[in-house]
């Protein structure tokens, strides 16, 4: 089995609590209110930022040209996603520049940069690809009970699509390829996870 699928499978009830998340099911209904989501865009575009940046630290100490340049590809998928984030705060009138991070953000950002910058590019694959495929797993999940249209529809069909799924399988491999199958990477790939709850929880809570 492949590391990046024997490190999904490790986290499956982590995924599974993130699905059960009061927010994430008020998004799949379309019951979250409004100040609640509009606090998670702002958060989430300022922790995508940092993210872009973890995947060009994690391109230079690439280990050979093919990690390098697949690396750099991939960021441009964040700046497509930030893209989305600047278009709803366009639209529900948000300033995305005036944003703080909250304390749960700033320790996500804190966790992925630290170890952007202090360990090899395997094990910060190992602490980027959970954002990846979690999202796309929880699109996935939520677009099937998904019946009419409603607010937050955009959320889905974008997390959903085979083409964000594409993203997290292109992270995949080079997880395969670079990280090491060691407690670090176990334990890298975990945290983020649990980061991941505690983002969507403190969204759950911002208003």
């Amino acid at each position: 089995m492949a590391l990046s699928d024997t490190l999904w499978q490790a986290n499956a009830d982590l995924a599974q609590a993130c699905l059960n998340q009061p927010f994430v099911q008020g998004i799949g209904n379309g019951s979250l209110p409004r100040s609640r989501f509009a606090w998670y865009i702002g958060q989430d575009a300022f922790y995508l930022q940092a993210f872009a940046r973890a995947y060009t630290i994690a391109a230079a100490k690439a280990p050979d040209w093919i990690g390098f340049r697949k690396l750099h590809e991939l960021a441009g998928g964040v700046f497509q996603e930030l893209e989305l984030h600047h278009v709803i705060a366009t639209a529900w009138e948000l300033d995305l520049d005036r944003i703080t991070p909250g304390l749960s953000t700033r320790r996500y950002i804190d966790f992925l940069l630290a170890t952007a910058w202090g360990q090899e590019t395997g094990i910060t694959l190992a602490a980027m690809t959970p954002c990846m495929r979690l999202y796309a797993w929880l699109g996935q999940q939520l677009a099937r009970r998904q019946g009419q249209a409603q607010a937050y529809s955009d959320w889905i069909t974008t997390y959903s699509s085979a083409d964000f799924d594409q993203l997290a399988a292109r992270l995949e491999r080079l997880l395969d390829r670079y990280t090491p199958d060691t407690p670090a990477a176990f334990e890298a790939y975990r945290y983020a996870m649990q980061c991941e709850i505690d983002f969507f929880q403190a969204s759950w809570r911002a208003a």
